[in-house]
């Protein structure tokens, strides 16, 4: 028998049993669209850091809490409270004598509170932060009002700017400026309300509240310490020499003699997506070595199958031997009809990968984030490969006690 006869009888067979066949598909199916929606998604995940970063500026460098390893992540990030920043290091780290390509320097400090207006209210975020704020960060603008300045920072002023989404929330309709707003039972005035940005930086920028960070520190979050410092350097090529400036600043502040003592870290912002890229990655292929073991499982259940395939159809592969067929043309035909399932999973497996990946990236750019939507080629190829190769492989050994079935026995059997 010819390849193309091979074909038309493993095609038919195939559909014979269509719940068997789809089942036996089902383990390859869930292994290529499982790889295809990790390597996709972490695609996405370092697109959005890369994306976030540049959001910020690429000429900025972050001053953290705590040490770190200059290739790992801060100190920070593992959720523990660090208290070495001080208000003072920021104004430190200010002077053009201490860092001269230092453009602006701005402290930050962070939390949540409900916001109330004569009847309204609202759950939002609101930031400690310096009137450097808008130098510092990329496209901060304000709209209406103004933003506080250096002396209601070192007064204690009860003062607020309200993002766009805030004071739409909270306000409707009506003008927010020189209204009285209660952030956790403190009394604020609003005195400006600043342009739409989106997420930048991993947060909303228009859903919280700017206040002075001396106000936020004392007033309400009971603390003397910083959360982070952000500063802008003039030039991206100052940014090595900036790096050094400030670390020798900090080390004076503190009191630090050796650089294996720092109890602070400072990265630029390409630095920190160095970090990011590299933990997405490992992340990314971790999670798709797990996944590619469901290509094994699909693996051995297509052999499982084949081999029942096998035991069923006994007195027909007697009947084809008795009638001329050679071994090399069962082992062909069963060959055949594993490559027919694993190319349809395959497909199918694709199809519901790049599907999902496209709705995960709706999702989260309908939720404000720049996630773009990629799909690796690699990938695809890949795990298309894989699969193929996974199904053929397996497909061998009941392809080969198909072929090796005597024929005189075969046709005897019940």
């Amino acid at each position: 028998m010819d390849l193309i006869g091979n074909l038309n009888l493993s095609y038919k067979n195939l559909t014979v049993n269509k719940t068997r066949t789809l089942l036996t598909m089902l383990g390859l199916i869930i292994g290529i669209s499982s790889v295809i929606i990790i390597m996709s998604v972490g695609a996405g995940a370092q697109s959005l850091v890369l994306n976030q970063v540049k959001s910020v500026g690429t000429n900025l460098i972050g001053v953290l809490p705590g040490a770190s390893d200059e290739n790992g992540p801060p100190a920070t990030a593992f959720g523990s409270v660090i208290t070495t920043l001080k208000y003072d290091d920021a104004v430190a780290l200010a002077k053009k004598s201490n860092v001269p390509y230092a453009v602006a320097v701005a402290p930050y400090v962070k939390g949540t509170g409900t916001v109330t207006w004569q009847s309204h209210s609202l759950d939002t975020n609101f930031s400690g932060t310096s009137a450097s704020y808008i130098e510092v960060e990329e496209g901060a603008k304000v709209i209406s009002g103004r933003f506080f300045n250096l002396d209601e920072e070192k007064n204690l002023a009860r003062v607020a700017v309200l993002g766009s989404e805030v004071r739409d929330k909270l306000f409707e309709q009506n003008d927010p400026i020189d209204q009285q707003i209660k952030i956790k039972n403190e009394t604020f005035k609003v005195i400006g309300v600043m342009e739409p940005r989106g997420v930048s930086g991993f947060q909303n920028q228009d859903d919280q509240i700017f206040i002075p960070v001396s106000t936020a520190q004392k007033l309400l979050l009971g603390i003397n310490y910083l959360g982070f410092i952000r500063v802008r350097v003039d030039s991206v090529d100052n940014i090595p020499q900036t790096i050094e400036d400030v670390k020798a600043t900090l080390r004076y502040q503190h009191n630090i003699k050796k650089a294996k003592d720092d109890d602070f870290s400072v990265r630029s912002a390409t630095q920190m997506l160095d970090v990011f890229g590299t933990v997405t990655s490992a992340l990314s292929l971790f999670l798709t070595a797990v996944a590619a073991i469901s290509l094994l499982v699909g693996g051995i259940g297509i052999m499982n199958i084949m081999l029942v395939a096998v035991t069923e159809r006994i007195r027909e592969i007697g009947l084809r031997k008795a009638v001329g067929a050679t071994r090399r043309d069962l082992l062909e035909q069963f060959l055949i009809e594993t490559v027919i399932i694993t190319s349809f999973a395959g497909l199918l497996g694709l199809i519901l990968g790049i599907v999902f990946s496209f709705l995960v990236a709706m999702v989260a750019q309908y939720l404000g984030y720049a996630w773009d939507f990629v799909v690796p080629v690699w990938s695809i190829i890949l795990s298309f490969g894989i699969a193929v190769i996974i199904g053929f492989l397996f497909g061998l050994y009941p392809a080969y006690q198909a072929a090796k079935l005597d024929p005189v026995v075969a046709l005897r059997k019940e």
